[in-house]
């Protein structure tokens, strides 16, 4: 068996899978770390060698969520020698082999918040960036990815193409989000490519503007803002601002391209205004209805005294 062979092999196999390029990097780097800690040949490693390399990824103080990201880069590799090189082993990950983890709650934006970030952006192409994320849940690659003709400006649509996971949605331009492109566009640099958001100064002008260029913008603003922000808090900030405007979590789903509602529900235990209102609603009417109770009692207390 040729390693090197395989490898490339399986590189191959996750493109023509639609795997993104940040996903396929990692998984060859991931997949090298453990090849060269590996001390015995490819083919013949157990369950007993993936426990060791998980040791030892614990020793190095790895966080679960990078030693679960090494497992599926091994399982998927394995799982490749076995399905398509037909080579006759067992996979060693095992699916009991995955670290638990705790999943963080969502951190969104508060209103005051949103302002002061906003207040700060005086770019018309970072004012539509950001404004689409906040109105639109975009993810940050999902808005480097954005063409021109994705922007369907009669209808207030946006379609997105390039979505996690190679899925794809159309969300909707609000009022604000609207006019910040139209602004954007007037000032867009002239050049020949088809991303909608290009390097507007410097030696790259008119070029596409890419996922880092994004982040690091948005931490010259938060910077000037006065507190920590990220890309994703926006897709955050939008999901929990529609949840408490009571729109339906079915929506909000289709509206982020969450595969899975359970995914969706996460913000339902945030910040959920609705089900503040309604506990305040409902606990008025069982004191009311108590209190009700109390005084009916008391009433007839009297009337017997009488």
């Amino acid at each position: 068996m040729d390693i090197t062979d395989s490898i490339i092999n399986y590189r191959r196999s996750l493109k023509r899978r639609n795997y993104s390029r940040y996903t396929i990097r990692n998984y060859m780097c991931t997949l090298k770390q453990f090849i060269i800690w590996l001390k015995v040949p490819i083919e013949t490693t157990c369950h007993k060698d993936l426990v060791d390399f998980i040791d030892y990824l614990l020793a190095k103080r790895l966080m679960p969520k990078t030693i679960n990201c090494y497992l599926d880069s091994i399982r998927g590799f394995y799982d490749y020698l076995i399905h398509d090189e037909q080579i006759a082993m067992q996979n060693p990950v095992k699916p009991g082999d995955t670290l638990r983890m705790s999943k963080p709650l969502p951190r969104f934006l508060h209103d005051d918040q949103v302002r002061r970030l906003f207040a700060q952006i005086d770019d018309p192409r970072d004012l539509a960036i950001f404004t689409l994320m906040l109105r639109c849940g975009l993810r940050v690659e999902e808005v480097a990815k954005l063409t021109l003709a994705a922007v369907d400006f009669k209808r207030g649509q946006v379609f997105v193409y390039h979505g996690k996971g190679a899925k794809e949605r159309v969300v909707y331009l609000s009022k604000d989000a609207y006019q910040a492109l139209l602004a954007y566009l007037e000032v867009r640099p002239a050049a020949r490519a088809k991303r909608l958001f290009l390097v507007s100064k410097g030696r790259y002008r008119g070029r596409p503007l890419n996922v880092r260029g994004i982040q690091h913008r948005m931490k010259y603003y938060a910077q000037k803002a006065g507190f920590k922000v990220t890309c994703h808090q926006l897709r955050h900030t939008m999901a929990t601002q529609m949840l408490n405007a009571d729109a339906d979590l079915v929506t909000i789903q289709d509206l982020l391209g969450h595969a899975y509602i359970r995914t969706t529900e996460r913000y339902c235990r945030v910040s959920n205004q609705k089900v503040r209102r309604d506990y305040y609603q409902a606990i008025a009417k069982v004191i009311d209805r108590h209190a009700s109770a109390d005084q009916k009692k008391l009433d007839k207390e009297n009337r017997m005294i009488n």
